[in-house]
């Protein structure tokens, strides 16, 4: 099996990279490698690779300066899937979309299914269920929220700065959804690609929580691996008292029931997969105050 990742210097990509199936082939495209807006480029890496697989976890992420960036956004989100749909429907490769909860409008009072009325509130979210349609019925098309791991830049890893400079924060409390670990993110990916049966599906970590809840959990988990200095004062406040350019919606949980059967398995609670990612983050600074420090290496020079 013959493999493209787009997005391979984001969380998932990484996290894709780092999970590779045993004797699978897989080459990983960041955007120096591949520019998600020349579609042109894409045509033509598709036809001189020739890949089984391309999982597009590349995107515009930027919900906000999407507001203003329209024309980029669209023409990576929206547009890039297609290109690579028409040119993989050449030698019968297929597609696997990485989109987001964001193509709903949050109205829901259950968490939503892959097959339920999409609604996006943003550009962002626009952006990308025009790529789920330009897809095509022959992809895989799978749905993830929250997305973070050790090292990206990520909402956890946000408050973790935020957590040592200050000692108050104030964060949203009524949006509600469930965090995603980007390595079982890609655990899941993986699993669909070998099942290789068309359509939408959704992945999240088990369980659901507000951004203040989020924090609170990092706060308590962080403070208790000794990667913040002391225990923050959390506050909740209302999206009204925090405005951003772009709207969120309010209820953005994905049921993921589907996903689970037909792969048979299970996500862990979104709190354990919070604290593996911390361990890891621990890690991380572990080994940076192990480098030398840039002033040692000139001296030994």
């Amino acid at each position: 099996m013959k493999v493209l990742v787009t997005g391979a210097s984001g969380q998932l990509g990484k996290a894709l990279l780092a999970s590779v199936p045993e004797g699978w082939e897989c080459r990983g495209l960041d955007r120096a490698a591949l520019d998600l807006a020349d579609h042109v480029q894409i045509a033509r890496l598709v036809r001189a690779e020739r890949p089984d697989l391309v999982i597009n976890a590349g995107a515009f992420t930027a919900v906000d300066r999407a507001e203003q960036e329209v024309e980029l956004a669209m023409a990576v989100n929206a547009e890039a899937p297609g290109a690579f749909a028409r040119s993989l429907a050449d030698h019968g490769g297929r597609l696997l979309q990485v989109s987001t909860d964001f193509v709903f409008d949050g109205q829901a009072k259950r968490p939503y299914l892959p097959n339920d009325i999409r609604n996006p509130l943003s550009v962002y979210g626009r952006s990308k269920a025009l790529g789920e349609d330009a897809s095509g019925d022959e992809s895989i098309i799978l749905r993830t929220s929250w997305i973070y791991a050790a090292g990206g830049h990520n909402f956890v890893r946000t408050m973790l700065r935020l957590m040592r400079e200050q000692d108050e924060l104030r964060v949203v409390n009524d949006q509600v959804g469930s965090p995603s670990w980007a390595p079982e993110a890609a655990r899941t990916i993986w699993a669909l690609a070998a099942a290789d049966s068309p359509g939408t599906y959704h992945h999240r970590d088990a369980g659901e929580t507000s951004w203040y809840g989020f924090a609170t959990a990092i706060a308590e988990e962080a403070q208790a691996l000794g990667l913040v200095p002391r225990l923050p004062a959390v506050h909740p406040i209302s999206t009204d008292q925090h405005p951003t350019p772009a709207r969120r919606p309010a209820f953005s949980v994905l049921d993921d029931s589907a996903t689970r059967e037909l792969l048979g398995d299970s996500t862990d609670h979104w709190r354990e997969n919070l604290r593996r990612m911390l361990v890891e983050e621990l890690h991380l600074a572990e080994g940076y105050a192990l480098l030398p420090k840039p002033g040692r290496q000139q001296e030994a020079k």
